[in-house]
Order: structure tokens, then C-alpha cells, then sequence
């Protein structure tokens, strides 16, 4: 019975190839969006997960603490969940730093007579902590430990790496659904209309005793075949794709070389597309009548 049915599966496929070759190529678009949407989006949340570890808060220490009060705060920031690390940066690193970052006006600070700066500590929060709220309330508590005159930090860069990260997740799920869903709405027309268009010849298979499980089964292979071969295709053109991004413009525009591939997702276009392609099956049979 089985290779009865995918004999007629491949069969119709073939007797029928214009329509089931749109509706590849229509699948292998539509995957190929997919693919094309999620290579930005890991790219952009490499970038983005780098940034909390940029992330820092400064502790601004109170003049003339000995060196083991400082020992002290340190071990007590060390001692911290949401800590990563901390780095002592003293008064004389401070105005260092603060001259190679006013090259361009560094006649602004000659004829100190004293370094007017304060030891601080640079705190780097680990990324799960790095949002708005809780760097927010880690400073809040930071600053009621003895010694630590004032605490700094970017609350607008931790809202925003959040906001970014929250923003990746909701973009591709909503994406991923909205395109599938077309997907499945190309399967399900083409089902109709390769049924309709075999409809003599299941009134017939029906006379002769066959179960609407033998009838189904196989629109449901071509459904699968159908998913499966756009999955292959999108393959191609998203290797195609990369190759041109990486090799040829990033001749004009080097820092292309930098994007990253995630090449688990050539595994799943395939079944991704096979999947979509039943369930378009199932939907437009369930909607007929056998």
C-alpha cells in the first residue's frame, strides 16, 4: 500500500509541476525570508549580548580610606550574586584616563596643582542583571555600604540593552509565526486545488472500498515534499546569499566579514518546511469532504 501511495504522491507532483513549482519556489521565498531575517537577528544579538559585558557601574570611594577599608568594600562587592568583577582604579589611573580622553582639549586640565579625582571601583554586573530595574537597585544598595561616597551608571544604556534584547525575541517570534503562516496558507491552497482537480478519480478509489486514510495520505506526502524542497532551495539561496555578503561586499565594506552564520538553522529549513507543509495538508483536508 505505502509505495503505492508515494508512487501517486510523485506521480501527481509531476502531472502537476507548474502549480507544485510555485509553490515551492513560493515556500523557498518564504523560507528564505526567514532565514534572511533570523542571520540579522543573531547577528544583532551577538552584538547585543557584548554589550552587558561592556556594562559597568562606578563606585566613587570617600577620601583617605585605608587600604583595608578598601579591601573590605571590594570583598563585599566580590561577595555579590550580580557581580562579575570589580577593579580598584585609583586616583592618579583616574587622571590618566581622564587626559586620554580629552586629548583634543587636554589644556584644560594643565596647571593642576592637586589630582582633584576620587578612587573608585569599576563594578561589571553580570548580563542576566543588566536591565533598568535591578542595575537600578544594585546601585541602590551600593551605596549604603561604608565608605562608597556616590555610585554612577548608564541607567539609559541598561534600559536600552534590555529594551533591545526583549525587542530580538518578540521580532522573531512574531516574524517566525506570520511568514509560517503563509507557508502553510500556499500548502493548503494547493491541496485544494490538486484534490479538486483529482476529484474523479477519487469518486472512483472511493466506489472501489479505499479509506479516506488511503485518500489523505497522498496529499499529505506532497504536502511534506512540497515544504521539503522549498526547504532545500532556501538552503541554496541562503549560502548563495552569505557567500555574496561576505566575499564580495565586504571588499567595499570590510566589517561584513565580521557577520557570523548560524548554520544549525540549514538543518532545520528542511524539516521546517516539511512540517509547514503537512500541517498545510491536514488543514485543507479537514476542510473537505471525503
Amino acid at each position: 500500500m505505502l509505495p503505492y501511495i508515494i508512487k501517486s504522491s510523485i506521480k501527481s507532483l509531476y502531472k502537476e509541476k507548474w502549480i507544485n513549482l510555485l509553490s515551492i519556489f513560493t515556500v523557498t521565498t518564504s523560507l528564505l525570508i526567514i532565514t534572511l531575517v533570523a542571520f540579522v537577528l543573531y547577528n544583532v544579538k551577538i552584538a547585543s549580548d557584548q554589550l552587558p559585558e561592556r556594562f559597568s557601574i562606578i563606585a566613587y570611594l570617600k577620601d583617605n580610606l585605608s587600604q583595608e577599608d578598601e579591601q573590605r568594600i571590594i570583598n563585599t562587592l566580590k561577595s555579590r550574586n550580580e557581580i562579575e568583577g570589580v577593579r580598584l582604579v585609583s586616583k592618579e589611573d583616574a587622571l590618566k584616563n581622564l587626559k586620554e580622553t580629552m586629548k583634543e582639549a587636554s589644556y584644560i586640565l594643565e596647571g593642576l596643582d592637586e589630582n582633584p579625582l576620587s578612587e573608585s571601583i569599576e563594578i561589571r554586573i553580570k548580563k542576566n542583571f543588566v536591565s533598568s530595574s535591578s542595575v537600578k537597585s544594585i546601585s541602590e544598595d551600593l551605596k549604603k555600604i561604608s565608605g562608597i561616597e556616590d555610585v554612577y551608571y548608564a541607567e539609559k544604556v541598561a534600559e536600552a540593552i534590555y529594551t533591545l534584547k526583549a525587542s530580538l525575541q518578540n521580532m522573531s517570534i512574531i516574524i517566525f509565526a506570520a511568514i509560517s503562516a503563509g507557508v502553510i496558507f500556499v500548502i493548503y491552497s494547493t491541496v485544494k486545488i490538486l484534490f479538486y482537480r483529482r476529484k474523479e478519480e477519487i469518486e472512483i478509489i472511493k466506489l472501489l472500498g479505499a479509506t479516506k486514510g488511503f485518500i489523505r495520505m497522498p496529499f499529505l506526502i506532497e504536502g511534506g515534499i512540497i515544504g521539503f524542497l522549498g526547504g532545500v532551495l532556501a538552503i541554496v539561496g541562503i549560502l548563495l546569499f552569505y557567500f555574496a555578503v561576505t566575499y564580495r561586499l565586504s571588499i567595499v565594506i570590510p566589517v561584513l566579514k565580521a557577520l557570523a552564520f548560524p548554520v544549525e538553522i540549514l538543518f532545520f529549513l528542511p524539516a521546517i518546511g516539511i512540517v509547514l507543509g503537512i500541517l498545510g495538508s491536514v488543514i485543507a483536508l479537514g476542510r473537505l469532504r471525503l
